[in-house]
């Protein structure tokens, strides 16, 4: 089980720049999600590695991201 999310931008750059953006809070948290990078959009999705599925900190990560 994991959150996964697609968004949708202009082009290439903007969808680069959000990647960059959400690393930077991944980092900050400690807590990585997986990227895939397209052009115009941009993937995400989180989990608990350690555990095998999801945990509040996702959750939180995933909020933070949604804010990018």
């Amino acid at each position: 089980m994991s959150i996964n999310r697609t968004y949708r931008f202009a082009n290439f750059a903007e969808a680069l720049a959000f990647i960059n953006r959400a690393g930077e809070i991944c980092e900050s948290e400690n807590h990585h999600a997986d990227f895939t990078l397209g052009w115009g959009s941009a993937s995400v999705k989180i989990w608990t590695h350690d555990v095998g599925g999801l945990t509040r900190s996702d959750f939180i990560l995933a909020a933070k991201i949604d804010h990018v």
